[in-house]
């Protein structure tokens, strides 16, 4: 059976990529910094919870250890994400940028160190980034021209900044790591609380995009930034 961890997955698309990849018959352990709400979404789905805060490295580290202890690894899903607070681009500081990269950025690191050896071992190790169209540099540059494949795309320096970054991981982390598959998936502009519930897409077909990256095999792509209306520029 193939064994997902899936980061930040106590609510959201998160959790709903756990559901959907249990009902595909995977063995998901569902990341949470909180264990108590980690346990109530884990109970609540059929998944096992892991306690883990992709900003701290220690949390990062007993995880890896846990999930070694119970038997490897053959999927990662990068889910975790903050938005940082909206304002001015005039405004944010090197702090405010700071706090955003250490989840969507740092995290991303400090799991891919952690887990590259978990990964290794697996016959078949899959990686997916759940990136966003506004870290698209393309889109930011002419968001009318690249409508078709980020059809909302709003000023977010900070965030957007962060996903460039990791779009730019993964593709190094592709380079790098021939013997995995990882990509970068845009799961479009989505209901959830990360946006006050301003998204227009429902968290099922959110969900969907990832899961389609997360159950490639070995001849399936890598280093790619993929959407719900295909490829997604860089």
């Amino acid at each position: 059976m193939t064994t997902t961890l899936v980061t930040g997955a106590t609510r959201g698309i998160g959790r709903e990529v756990v559901a959907q990849l249990v009902a595909a018959g995977h063995e998901v352990l569902l990341g949470a910094r909180d264990r108590a709400a980690g346990d109530r979404a884990a109970a609540a789905i059929g998944a096992e919870v892991v306690e883990l805060d992709v900003t701290d490295d220690a949390s990062v580290a007993r995880a890896a250890q846990m999930v070694r202890r119970r038997g490897g690894l053959d999927v990662l899903v990068n889910n975790a994400g903050v938005p940082g607070h909206a304002c001015d681009a005039t405004e944010i500081d090197a702090a405010t940028i700071r706090a955003v990269f250490e989840t969507n950025v740092f995290g991303v690191v400090r799991t891919m160190h952690a887990f590259a050896g978990l990964l290794r071992a697996s016959a078949q190790p899959v990686v997916v980034n759940v990136s966003s169209g506004l870290g698209s540099i393309a889109a930011a540059v002419d968001p009318d021209a690249h409508v078709d494949t980020v059809p909302v795309w709003v000023p977010a320096l900070h965030y957007g900044a962060s996903k460039a970054a990791l779009n730019m991981l993964t593709v190094q982390y592709a380079r790098a790591c021939p013997w995995m598959r990882i990509n970068a998936v845009d799961p479009g502009f989505t209901a959830t609380d990360f946006n006050d519930h301003r998204g227009t897409r429902s968290v099922a077909d959110a969900a969907r995009v990832v899961v389609d990256l997360a159950t490639i095999g070995f001849d399936g792509p890598t280093a790619t930034f993929t959407g719900d209306h295909g490829t997604v520029p860089w």
